[in-house]
């Protein structure tokens, strides 16, 4: 495949990652909006954000003024290795920052500069895994700073909470998780979590839940069933669409788990905003994307 073939494929990802919302994000803000009261602040505050979401598809421009830190998985065929992948893909986030589909977001952390290009130690951010096919498969995640700032990590026992090392003490964590967010991170918010792990796999493992569609259902009946107790007890707090009030606190919980040792047990919320930035493609190596991964 030609190197512009594939650097204009990921450009258009790009900016439909920033400029349009996955249809499963977009229904469920509008279900939030339907169940808050007439005339209230959170139905508003809703009604503002499907506003955003309009605009932003119809205009082709980011959905928010952060477009966060770029987070790139990608699923290497034999024809694509990762230097290739990773030249491509760069050049697209500078050609995407140069026309404004990203803001000029990466800024050096000892220095302060900004390089203007979105380029940097560690951003983007690659995963990279060999592809079970012959097709190159790519999802992509913009998390902005306000929802990152709300992503947290818990040690249980927590004694604080009476949480404990069983699935009521994560249960208790997580709601104790949307509690310190209310009114931050850019509600109605959802929370990727990662049960297990180490502190570092944790977080990963966490972010990663979040490429699930909000409408599918856990494999694990038990993180199933936990799933749905947090969306309704979360949303029951009442907290509401940026902290003002109503019935629309979190859009999804997804949780998974990894292995640990018996001297830790971590429990790591991923937060992310309603502006919920993730797509994806599968592309053959003739250069034609056979499908989106989020929508139709």
């Amino acid at each position: 495949m030609e190197a512009k073939v594939l650097q204009k494929h990921l450009l258009e990802l790009i900016r439909r990652t920033s400029a349009e919302l996955p249809s499963d994000v977009v229904e469920s803000v509008d279900r939030g909006w339907r169940r808050e009261k007439k005339d209230s602040t959170g139905k508003y505050a809703l009604k503002v954000i499907r506003d955003n979401i309009v605009m932003a598809k119809d205009k082709s421009q980011p959905l928010c003024q952060d477009t966060g830190t770029i987070i790139c998985y990608a699923d290497l065929p034999a024809w694509c290795d990762e230097r290739t992948f990773r030249k491509a893909y760069e050049w697209a986030v500078v050609k995407a920052t140069k026309v404004g589909y990203l803001r000029q977001n990466s800024v050096d952390s000892i220095t302060g500069v900004n390089s203007g290009t979105n380029l940097g130690p560690g951003n983007p951010g690659y995963h990279f895994h060999p592809a079970q096919g012959k097709s190159l498969k790519v999802r992509m995640m913009l998390k902005g700073g306000g929802s990152e700032n709300m992503s947290v990590q818990y040690a249980l026992p927590h004694n604080g909470l009476g949480a404990g090392r069983d699935l009521e003490g994560v249960r208790r964590v997580l709601l104790d998780a949307v509690l310190q967010a209310q009114g931050k991170g850019c509600g109605p918010g959802i929370l990727g979590v990662c049960i297990g792990g180490d502190r570092g796999t944790g977080y990963a493992a966490a972010k990663e839940e979040l490429f699930r569609l909000l409408t599918d259902e856990n494999e694990d009946p038990r993180l199933r069933k936990l799933e749905k107790r947090i969306m309704k007890e979360a949303n029951g707090l009442e907290i509401g669409p940026m902290g003002f009030g109503g019935k629309t606190t979190i859009l999804g919980a997804k949780i998974g788990h990894r292995n640990r040792v018996p001297a830790s047990f971590f429990v790591t919320v991923a937060y992310m905003c309603w502006a919920f930035r993730r797509n994806g493609f599968v592309l053959s190596e003739g250069g034609r994307i056979s499908r989106w991964l989020y929508d139709s």
